[in-house]
């Protein structure tokens, strides 16, 4: 059981973390010039937390065939 509320709290974490970066890039992005090498950055460690977000998310919810 223990196992479980540290996922759920690792997938709050990363939920956050998503969060903060999407309101960063927006906030980057609305003033021109901006530095494009440092949100494509950003865009792509927001990608790699939504790929951690996906596999834990998974394993907390088991498969449920039909």
């Amino acid at each position: 059981m223990e196992e479980k509320q540290l996922l759920k709290r690792r997938l709050a974490e990363l939920k956050n973390e998503h969060r903060q970066l999407d309101d960063q890039i927006a906030q980057m992005t609305e003033t021109a010039p901006f530095d494009q090498l440092k949100v494509q950055r950003l865009k792509k460690r927001k990608l790699a937390l939504k790929d951690q977000i996906a596999k834990l998310d998974s394993e907390l919810r088991p498969d449920i065939i039909a």
